[in-house]
């Protein structure tokens, strides 16, 4: 009875210590961005997906990701914890107005990028954002944050795509389409964190 009460209490101690071990770092993310672009899809008014009260599923994966970006940055007392914040709420506020207003037919962006995996271990969840600079300056124009719940297997690329009624940068309408509206503007897509399918995690700075 002594011995099984002593076992009880061994793998009790061993569950606990395991329960509480944190998720391996892994030192870099072995991701290889193959491609990205972003396009403008003109949608009518009267049958705009944005248009229901529910959020769609981009919409609320879009609205996690800021929220919890913010939350992580406030909880490490990062100065850019206010920036996330007021970004969060912006682009809430903006969904909502979308909802809401009536108008003629306008466009919805649709923004991707491809994904290999380079790892010997397969892909379960990517944050990545889709940055816009200024030409000429370097100043960040605007920056759209996604997390895709994805598998991707060694070796293997996949792509990944978000829809959402905000354009890019300000300047760029969501009633006209203008070829010259891209001239002046830099794009690029960054990998933030990676978890893989045996819940180690990288995380970029």
């Amino acid at each position: 009875m002594k011995a099984i009460l002593l076992s009880s209490l061994f793998l009790l101690a061993v569950f606990a210590s395991n329960a509480q071990t944190p998720a391996t770092r892994v030192d870099r993310a072995e991701v290889e961005i193959v491609k990205f672009n972003w396009s403008k899809e003109r949608i009518n008014w009267d049958q705009n997906p944005f248009g229901g009260p529910i959020e769609n599923f981009h919409e609320m994966q879009f609205r996690a990701r800021a929220e919890r970006r913010a939350s992580d940055a406030k909880r490490v007392n990062s100065p850019e914890a206010g920036k996330f914040e007021k970004d969060a709420r912006t682009d809430a506020a903006i969904i909502q107005a979308e909802r809401q207003k009536k108008g003629p037919p306008r466009y919805i962006f649709l923004y991707r990028t491809s994904i290999k995996n380079t790892s010997d271990k397969t892909i379960k969840e990517i944050d990545w954002d889709y940055i816009f600079l200024d030409a000429s300056t370097g100043e960040e124009l605007g920056r759209r944050q996604f997390t895709s719940v994805q598998t991707i297997a060694p070796g293997k690329s996949k792509d990944l795509s978000f829809m959402l009624p905000t354009p890019p940068i300000q300047r760029i309408s969501v009633f006209a389409l203008d070829k010259k509206e891209r001239v002046g503007i830099v794009e690029r897509v960054v990998v933030l964190r990676v978890q893989y399918s045996d819940a180690s995690v990288w995380q970029g700075q």
